[in-house]
């Protein structure tokens, strides 16, 4: 929508569009390389240059609040008492919003003691009396009663509508006035709660809105109460000076000490430089180019000027993105050179001498970003259907592989089997789908979603929020269903616009992974971990399904058995599954406790923490623990793990995860074998169900012993610590006997218990609350344990101390190979939120340090069975545990293999100990 050509004036609400640009991003924050929230930031720019672009405004001016209003708060104390602290992400994006508004030469109007809404209220009523048309952007409703002739509201596109400009006909529609300045009566009946506002009691929108229209003003209504009936009129009476004060509130002044003087106002050339610098510090490489393409056409003076400058690259030309439009095809002659129209050219190949020709160009580039479109009609063995390819910027070809899938991917094995560089995401999948037709990608990977996390770990990796966040391209989502159901020209936009983003996404990461010292860890460490996870994954784990089907008998009995049990103690039948049956069983019928607690819908508190509490003393709580977790072991894995065998193969293929876990370390899925319970009886037996391949092989299974306490002992250089470790030790004995002050022979099974939990709790930045929970200590006796375990070991906690300093410092911290973990609420004012990040900067370089030892080892492992021929396979990976499936006549030399390549992983000051141990199914190797 673009307005007329006047003299016209736009006042921006600051805080209004930098909370809605932060929110707006909430579910998935923009954090830049250095850890550092940018999202408040993003969101105002890109309303901001939106509105430049659009409506190419002569004056302009950004308003923001400096205090609040001294005058509402003295009037009325709780005056937006009821609002949250400001997120540290917002008060981290204000300063830097200023200075980009500076550098771009863009008023910033406060004044000490005044909201915004009153700043742009003054302006506005000025610049109207001189004959200007206002536009007050901002999407807040309260700013309708300035709205006059020459006054209107800009409320800004939202979800991906229009923007709306209200004046008088929309206020009056919208808030069921006749003119614009009874939106003040209107909020001074219903009130505001997001000011907190208190209103009238009792009148909502629908009854303001009724009242207006019968009585025209809030005095008025007051004036005429005995027209009302019942108990409205009493509120109402009772409220009288409740709904003045709240009219008060709600009146935007016009009067501030701000005076309008339009050559001050007028919008000039940007100093390109300066906003070039700051957005280079931010990391809005893609807004800096929509920064030089909406002010290019402001003068000839800034384009020149901009001409000067990086900012003003070719790259900076937006392109129009209509797929199938463009000007270039496959069968050009200047194919190397890049699109002068910068329009993507998406083609289908459909003949012989197109894929001829598409074999052709492949095999002249170095470097080609791929997009593969899986058929998951067969959920176990999905099949390349389509290919994208993509080789230079908005040019990318779609090979449909729906018929004759065989003989076309057969001709591309060449291709597939080249040195070149193939860039995409997922490629794990990628390789284990043309594993399927025997063929082996064999040169160097560059997977972007990997690339990104190691750039910015705690953020989401899909190529959508990828490419908006990069590239500043909204792409287009994806047809619901199956790839095999989509048209082919769905098939072919998708695949190609994948492919091409892919391309540009390597070219930025490539640049990320290299400034931050990532490079070496992506290169050395998660891609070559990429191909060895494939391999796992294609080869998969047995099971023995008889002993499964027998578990799940007996584990339905013994459930059974506990139902029964729970429904004699409760003297009633209920829904044992349901939180809010249980709750009034435990809470009403039987009272365990006087005052029990609830949850935020108000229903009683049943969880884990509450039922342990509750098993020490009522046998009931103690049942139904023991049932749901049974229930869950049946019904996650004992049921669940038959249904995932594959038919072809009859063994589970659980799926490796390197982007979920910001430490660094794996996730597993379909199924998950990272969380089957250990520490319990029933649990274990699980494991149980893990056997070898056949007879010719037993399970080995190769654990790290105390790899943490190990990394942190050598990271902190804590000598008696290293002293335990390296004469072989039990170091938590070994802790006990000195933090109790007893020689380590008189250590009790208690003392070591203790020491054992504040090990491995020092790790988690364990608190005297923490461990009292843990452990049978007082919390008092817990505080001064901890002091004690610090004075035993000094350089571990300087250590400690040093790393959150580190972090506070930099903003992140690193692993033992350079992997970084940002925290952005290292500095936070929120302690609690503050405390979170703090223990994770303890915590992230030694459980990140044993993730990225136990991937080297994997590597190294899987290069030694590839180079000896050996028969024995690597099968799963489970936090700091590897199991093989391995080949008796070689299971010695297997050992010696695994304990080697992990134990010499990486070089620490303590030698790191690996666990080995062999078996007829994984609960006996273990």
């Amino acid at each position: 929508m673009s307005l007329s050509r006047q003299k016209r004036l736009f006042l921006v609400d600051a805080y209004a569009l930098i909370f809605r640009g932060y929110y707006a991003l909430i579910k998935n924050p923009r954090v830049n390389s250095k850890g550092e929230d940018t999202s408040a930031i993003m969101g105002f720019m890109n309303s901001l240059l939106d509105l430049i672009r659009k409506e190419k405004p002569e004056y302009l001016a950004v308003c923001f609040d400096k205090g609040g209003s001294i005058e509402r708060t003295e009037l009325f104390e709780d005056y937006k008492a009821n609002r949250e602290s400001t997120p540290e992400a917002i008060k981290f994006a204000v300063p830097h919003i200023e200075s980009l508004l500076r550098a771009m030469h863009i008023p910033v109007i406060m004044k000490a003691g005044y909201e915004a809404d009153d700043i742009i209220g003054t302006l506005s009523k000025q610049a109207e009396k001189e004959g200007f048309e206002v536009y007050m952007v901002t999407p807040d409703k309260d700013f309708g009663q300035l709205v006059s002739d020459r006054i209107f509201m800009y409320r800004p596109a939202r979800g991906g509508g229009d923007v709306e400009i209200w004046g008088i006909p929309e206020v009056q529609e919208r808030f069921g006035v006749s003119e614009p300045l009874q939106v003040i009566d209107y909020l001074g009946m219903m009130g505001d709660s997001s000011d907190n506002i208190p209103g009238l009691p009792g009148v909502g929108d629908k009854t303001a809105k009724k009242l207006l229209e019968e009585f025209g003003t809030l005095e008025n209504l007051l004036a005429n109460t005995h027209k009302l009936k019942g108990k409205l009129r009493e509120r109402i009476e009772e409220n009288a000076e409740l709904g003045r004060l709240s009219k008060v509130l709600a009146t935007i002044k016009i009067d501030c000490d701000v005076q309008f003087d339009a050559n001050d106002f007028e919008l000039s050339t940007p100093d390109f430089e300066r906003v070039n610098v700051l957005f280079e510090e931010l990391e809005f490489r893609r807004m800096r180019e929509q920064f030089a393409k909406v002010f290019q056409s402001q003068s000839t003076e800034v384009a020149q000027e901009s001409r000067t400058n990086p900012v003003s690259s070719p790259a900076a030309d937006v392109f129009e993105r209509a797929p199938g439009s463009g000007q270039f095809s496959l069968f050009s002659e200047r194919q190397d050179e890049p699109s002068k129209t910068l329009q993507p050219f998406y083609q289908i190949i459909n003949s012989p001498k197109a894929l001829d020709r598409l074999i052709e160009l492949l095999e002249r580039s170095e470097l080609v970003s791929l997009s593969f479109g899986l058929d998951h009609s067969n959920r176990f063995d999905p099949t390349i259907s389509g290919i994208g390819f993509c080789w230079s910027a908005h040019k990318a070809y779609y090979l449909d592989l729906s018929e004759e899938q065989a003989d076309k991917l057969n001709r591309l094995k060449t291709f597939f089997e080249s040195d070149k560089t193939l860039v995409g995401q997922h490629l794990k999948t990628a390789l284990k789908s043309l594993a399927l037709h025997h063929i082996q990608i064999k040169g160097s990977l560059f997977d972007n979603l990997i690339a990104h996390y190691l750039i910015n770990p705690d953020m989401r990796h899909e190529y959508s929020i990828l490419s908006e966040t990069y590239l500043n391209w909204p792409i287009k989502a994806a047809p619901k269903g199956d790839f095999s159901t989509w048209s082919i020209a769905e098939k072919c936009e998708q695949l190609c616009q994948n492919a091409d983003v892919g391309l540009q996404l390597h070219q930025h990461f490539s640049t990320e992974l290299k400034r931050d010292n990532l490079r070496f860890l992506f290169d050395t460490l998660e891609m070559p971990l990429l191909r060895v996870l494939a391999k796992m994954e294609q080869h998969g784990i047995r099971l023995d399904i008889p002993f499964l089907e027998g578990l799940s008998l007996e584990f339905g009995k013994q459930i059974a058995a506990l139902e029964h049990e729970i429904y004699e103690q409760a003297g009633v039948t209920f829904n044992i599954a349901s939180p809010k049956q249980l709750g009034t069983v435990l809470f009403e019928n039987l009272q365990l406790v006087k005052k029990p607690k609830k949850t935020k819908t108000g229903q009683y508190a049943t969880g884990e923490e509450i039922l342990t509490e509750l098993a020490k003393e009522h046998k009931i709580a103690a049942s139904i623990l023991e049932h749901r977790s049974l229930s869950k072991l049946k019904s996650t894995y004992v049921d669940a793990l038959p249904e995932q065998v594959n038919p072809r193969t009859k063994r589970v293929h659980t799926e490796f995860m390197q982007t979920v876990a910001a430490t660094g370390r794996l996730s597993s899925v379909n199924p998950n074998l990272q969380n089957i319970p250990i520490r319990t009886e029933q649990g274990r037996r699980i494991r149980r169900a893990f056997i070898p391949a056949d007879e010719s092989h037993v399970l080995l299974a190769a654990d790290y012993s105390q790899i943490e306490l190990r990394i942190i002992a050598a990271l902190s250089n804590e000598d008696t610590m290293i002293a335990a470790f390296s004469e072989d030790r039990d170091i938590h004995s070994d802790t006990a006997s000195r933090v109790f002050e007893v020689p380590l022979e008189s250590v009790t099974r208690e003392m070591r218990s203790q020491a054992k939990t504040i090990n491995f709790g020092i790790l988690y930045g364990v608190s005297a609350f923490g461990l009292s929970n843990q452990t049978n200590l007082s919390r008092s006796e817990s505080k001064e344990l901890i002091e004690l375990y610090y004075k035993t070991y000094p350089k571990l906690t300087t250590f400690i101390g040093g790393q959150v300093d580190l972090a506070r410092e930099q903003g992140y911290v690193s692993t033992v190979m350079g992997r970084k973990r940002y925290l952005k609420d290292i500095q936070s004012a929120n302690s609690i939120v503050r405390s979170a990040a703090e223990r994770n900067a303890i915590n992230a370089p030694i459980q990140g340090s044993a993730a990225d030892i136990i991937k080297k080892a994997m590597i190294e492992i899987d290069r030694e069975l590839e180079e000896k021929n050996f028969k024995s396979r690597l099968l799963l990976q489970v936090h700091d545990e590897l199991v093989f499936d391995a080949y008796k006549p070689e299971l010695d030399q297997l050992k010696e293999l695994v304990t080697h390549c992990m134990e010499h992983a990486f070089a620490l000051r303590v030698k790191l100990q690996v666990d080995i141990g062999t078996g007829e199914h994984w609960l006996e190797a273990h």
